[in-house]
């Protein structure tokens, strides 16, 4: 079994782990070591921001987890997909750029999280950022690693949907990571020139040169390694070989919320009785590792449309137009294929007595049906509409011993009967401003007949439609002595052992009021802030 050291050792090169190995390497005579189970993200696929409907399905650099049934979606096994490449699942998501509001962080703080107040984490979110429209602002930076800009050739779309919602109350925003996040507005977007701006694209590739940094793709996790109670290194799976990686430091888990606890468990970190059940000899009984899991609900009603303005969708036409975009994507990085489909949308309060939205929608300018992977001919555009902050929360379990198998996701959605009541009220705002005379001259007809009257029947069909918006947060969350199911304090160490920290969205406590890319790689930037703070003190 082959070894190497270093000083510290980043398990997993998303969303988290690449600010953390980035931000950690910047001092030459620190040495990182950074693994990633998936391979190269220097593919069309996943640069192309389009390459995302066809990342959606099974097997395109994407881990395509299921759950286990889900008895609130009428027994169905929903669908996780999650990147499996540099990057993570910001090589695969949608580049929407959304930071959540400015409670969630303060709501961090409250229940015991030092140093997780907006006004303290903002400054991370800025470091992470150059923003293409605003620059350096009070709310936004310039010059960080990663690009944020408007989409290049939004589809005139945007404007009817944007025109719809305001005729509901809906008004419009100018920036809904600043002071206001309540309106419609169009998506900024993770991307620089016409490319996808994934995390590793943004923190990894100018730095790849960089001698103290060594980058291990397709590097499976195995197990960490103890030495007592302090964790001194990581075995990773080197084709049919286990090799091992050593931290003189520190081992840092990255590998998102269904990765992270798989890892700890694994490990001898969790809860004692699953670990026993498995035959695992337990280190640490941490009845909080793979519990808290939290994900956001989404409902998407897709529409079919007779006159196709603005529309994108599966025609002979199409594929002559599709063509011609490509030939001008590839030498100009401009046109059609420059989209996210994701190009606009709302954050809305159900209630106006609420301090703060409670729904986000998104509006895609294309049929989007079972995550893209049920496709339909012709043109059309869609809609999500997802509850924000549900109150159903889920777990993450090992499925055997074996680091190689899919760890059991279940997250339990609609457990809690608030959710779906929610939904519900969401559905018909949703509908009204789909249906609403500026969208009548597409000719749209739903692909899924509701009667938008009838409560039983929009339940009947969320819970047959009804999936994740792609958010899983929260399975070894931050917190206090005081709470039992707290993994991490709020300097992201893991608590019963020394020499190991997670960073990533599993350390939330609370899911934010929006998508979680920019906000994990904040935690990342945090994370690595506070390693290098705490390696003075040594």
């Amino acid at each position: 079994m082959s070894q190497s050291v270093f000083d510290y050792v980043v398990v997993g090169g998303g969303s988290g782990g690449c600010p953390v190995a980035a931000r950690l390497s910047e001092d030459p005579q620190v040495s990182v070591c950074l693994l990633e189970a998936g391979g190269s993200d220097k593919k069309v696929l996943i640069q192309a921001p389009p390459g995302v409907v066809v990342m959606m399905r099974e097997g395109f650099h994407n881990w395509s987890y299921e759950t286990v049934p889900q008895p609130g979606l009428n027994g169905r096994k929903g669908y996780q997909p999650r990147g499996k490449a540099l990057g993570g699942s910001s090589s695969i998501n949608g580049m929407v750029y959304v930071r959540g509001h400015r409670w969630d962080y303060d709501h961090w703080e409250s229940l015991g999280n030092p140093g997780w107040s907006y006004e303290e984490v903002l400054p991370f979110f800025k470091k992470s950022e150059h923003n293409e429209r605003f620059g350096e602002t009070e709310f936004h930076g310039a010059g960080g690693p990663l690009n944020v800009a408007e989409l290049k050739s939004p589809s005139p779309l945007c404007e009817v949907f944007m025109s719809a919602a305001e005729e509901q109350g809906i008004a419009r925003t100018d920036d809904y990571n600043g002071r206001q996040q309540d309106g419609c507005f169009r998506y900024q977007v993770t991307q620089k020139d016409g490319e996808r701006c994934s995390a590793a694209k943004g923190y990894l590739w100018p730095i790849l040169d960089r001698k103290n940094l060594q980058l291990f793709l397709n590097a499976p996790f195995h197990s960490l390694i103890f030495e007592g109670k302090r964790c001194v290194g990581v075995r990773y799976h080197n084709g049919k070989d286990v090799q091992e990686v050593r931290a003189r430091r520190e081992v840092i888990l990255a590998a998102g919320a269904f990765g992270t606890p798989q890892a700890l468990m694994l490990s001898g970190i969790g809860p004692a009785e699953e670990l026993t059940r498995l035959g695992i000899p337990v280190l640490v009984d941490l009845p909080g590792v793979g519990q808290n899991l939290q994900d956001h609900i989404d409902y998407t009603v897709p529409y079919k449309v007779s006159h196709p303005e603005g529309c994108l969708g599966l025609t002979v036409g199409s594929s002559v137009k599709l063509a011609a975009a490509a030939v001008e994507w590839a030498s100009k990085r401009s046109g059609m294929l420059t989209t996210n489909f994701a190009e606009a949308g709302a954050f809305l309060r159900s209630d106006p007595a609420l301090d703060k939205p409670d729904l986000q929608m998104v509006f895609v300018t294309a049929v989007v049906d079972d995550h893209g992977r049920h496709l339909h001919w012709g043109y059309g555009y869609s809609c999500h509409i997802e509850v924000l902050r549900p109150k159903s929360t889920g777990i993450v379990t090992l499925r055997s011993r074996n680091p190689l198998d899919a760890p059991v996701i279940d997250p339990r959605f609609f457990d809690r009967r608030e959710d779906i009541e929610l939904l519900i009220q969401a559905a018909k705002t949703q509908a009204r401003i789909l249906e609403s005379t500026h969208f009548a001259r597409f000719g749209p007809q739903l692909i899924y007949p509701v009667d938008w009257n009838d409560d039983r029947q929009i339940e009947q069909d969320i819970r047959r439609r009804a999936d994740t918006q792609y958010h899983p947060v929260g399975s070894c969350k931050m917190g206090p002595d005081s709470d039992p199911l707290a993994v991490v304090d709020a300097r992201l160490r893991v608590r019963g052992v020394e020499g190991l920290r997670i960073a990533d969205a599993s350390i939330m406590p609370t899911i934010p009021g929006g998508n979680t890319n920019a906000p994990t790689i904040m935690i990342g930037e945090k994370a690595a802030a506070m390693l290098k703070e705490d390696a003075r003190h040594l």
